[in-house]
């Protein structure tokens, strides 16, 4: 597997390369966001970890450049802490982020967690609501509209939150079971990154996403699909 890593740190880089190369994965890197978007042209990585503090072009300007064509799995790997900057880098396309300094453990986990993929069968059903049909055979949103159909791009973690919501319709999808379901059991705490990615769905999703429809919050429980509006 090959990754792409963005850092203008040169120790950063170094220790990043060393940590995966010795994990198996085959490194790539670059010190500038254009390098970094010449970089995934050029080479085509399984995934990209990013600074969002760069020259020439900034993480965000990297993530918005990539998500023009790619639906690569981005995890931002940054020094700023504040919630602003989480929301902005998931807002242009961001799939996770993780603060500087970071356990060794947890980023390993974070890009597996990021690059797992199960294989959906053939049979799978189509799940419409509103104007929204969610393919979960071919991994594939679509909105159709007066004129044409339309794709919904989602980010690799914004599927697979949609798929358990909408593989248990009508009923409470906990916290836990959501986060354990697409981070794994070791992040049964985050419920702050759940936020923003059911926010990042329901901007995409839904008629009005300040009053969903159909992505429901169930207050200090969960989450709950309902496919049509009662």
């Amino acid at each position: 597997m090959k990754i792409l890593i963005a850092d203008d740190d040169q120790q950063i880089l170094r220790a990043l390369r060393i940590l995966l190369t010795a994990r198996g994965y085959e490194v790539v890197v670059a010190s500038t966001g254009a390098e970094a978007l010449s970089r995934a042209v050029e080479q085509h990585p399984d995934l990209v970890m990013l600074d969002l503090g760069m020259p020439e072009l900034n993480g965000i300007e990297v993530i918005e450049g990539l998500r023009g064509w790619s639906a690569v799995p981005i995890l931002v790997v940054s020094g700023r802490t504040g919630s602003s900057d989480k929301v902005d880098a998931l807002d242009a396309g961001a799939d996770d982020y993780v603060t500087k300094p970071f356990a060794a453990d947890e980023l390993l986990a974070r890009i597996r967690a990021l690059t797992r993929r199960q294989p959906a069968a053939a049979d799978e059903p189509l799940v419409t609501f509103g104007d929204i049909s969610v393919d979960l055979a071919g991994h594939q949103v679509t909105r159709r509209t007066a004129d044409t159909i339309e794709t919904v791009r989602l980010t690799p973690t914004e599927w697979s939150v949609l798929e358990v919501l909408v593989r248990n319709p009508r009923r409470l999808v906990t916290r836990q079971t959501l986060l354990t379901e697409v981070w794994g059991p070791q992040y049964t705490n985050d419920t702050g990154y759940l936020r923003l990615y059911l926010a990042q769905l329901r901007k995409k999703l839904e008629p009005v996403p300040s009053h969903p429809r159909f992505l429901l919050t169930e207050p200090g429980m969960g989450y709950r699909f309902v496919p049509d509006a009662d």
